[in-house]
């Protein structure tokens, strides 16, 4: 029985999934399986899916009607036989050396349950990553979750297997920020969450960003974050949510939104709570200064400067 058991979601991701499988392939600790499931593509995603499995033999593959990844992954946890499921998104790639650091840091710590790593971000593999991302190292804290999810995304979670079902699996039902979602309310039922320094994912980021993207990204953050709201006091939860409208902002900054989004977004975190929206070093500052200055800003000169 393989130590990792692996859960990629796929869904129309034929352009990206091999190189996706092999950052697995790559890894340097090699006791690991493969769940990939087809979430009811319509393009060559099973067919690519089939033709890796008959050379790869710890590849596995589930089909299910398009329900979305949540379902995915958790009817792939369910069936997974590693002691420890680590989730990975059909479009990123692990670092090499991912798994035998994640492997190190339950080792350290045998009471985690759960850990993640530090991403870098890039929009193409021909290219740099454009900017890597910062943990606080050690067992992480609800509220560091309710912010800035430092996690980032769930090709940086590994969970213990059967800590993950014990939680119930993700919340099908939510199309955006269900990884927070699930973030926040084990934390606030006293599951332990270690970070470790070490770079274990590149994420794949997109230009493409509309305001309803935003609106929605929001409203799933607000319904994430609820189970925090009677254990952290209501000044923690306006200035987390200042935070996250900073973030939302700074998106807007370097997609092809509307400047007057980024705008609204900036305004609303500094009314709600302004020294946390200008709080994290030049970070706050220069996205509101951005965002006031977006609409005579050309738009490539704005992505750039908030890649």
């Amino acid at each position: 029985m393989a130590k990792f058991s692996v859960v990629i979601p796929c869904f129309n991701c034929a352009d990206t999934i091999e190189a996706t499988l092999a950052s697995v392939q790559a890894q340097t600790l090699a006791d690991w399986d493969v769940i990939c499931v087809d979430d009811g593509s319509s393009d060559d995603t099973l067919a690519v899916l089939q033709r890796l499995a008959e050379a790869e033999p710890r590849l596995h593959i589930m089909s299910q009607e398009n329900a979305g990844p949540s379902r995915a992954r958790n009817a792939a946890a369910t069936t997974a036989g590693g002691d420890i499921v680590a989730f990975l998104d059909a479009d990123d790639v692990w670092l090499p050396g991912k798994l035998a650091s994640v492997a190190k840091a339950f080792a350290e710590d045998p009471i985690a349950d759960a850990v993640f790593g530090r991403i870098a971000f890039f929009r193409s593999h021909d290219e740099g990553d454009a900017t890597t991302s910062t943990v606080r190292p050690g067992r992480a804290e609800l509220t560091d979750f309710v912010g800035e999810n430092p996690a980032c995304t769930l090709s940086n979670l590994s969970v213990k297997r059967d800590a993950f079902l014990a939680s119930g699996g993700f919340n099908e039902t939510m199309r955006f920020s269900e990884d927070l979602e699930w973030l926040v309310r084990v934390a606030a039922g006293g599951m332990t969450l270690v970070a470790t320094e070490d770079l274990h994912v590149r994420y794949r980021t997109s230009e493409g960003g509309l305001s309803a993207d935003l609106q929605a990204m929001h409203q799933g953050w607000q319904r994430a974050v609820a189970s925090a709201e009677g254990a952290l006091p209501a000044r923690k939860m306006a200035a987390a949510e200042a935070t996250h409208l900073r973030y939302l902002a700074r998106r807007a900054l370097r997609t092809q939104t509307a400047p007057r989004v980024g705008q609204a977004l900036a305004l609303r975190g500094m009314r709600l709570a302004p020294l946390a929206f200008l709080g994290g070093g030049h970070r706050g500052p220069l996205t509101l200064l951005g965002c006031l200055l977006a609409p005579v800003l050309p738009a490539r000169l704005r992505q750039h400067l908030f890649a």
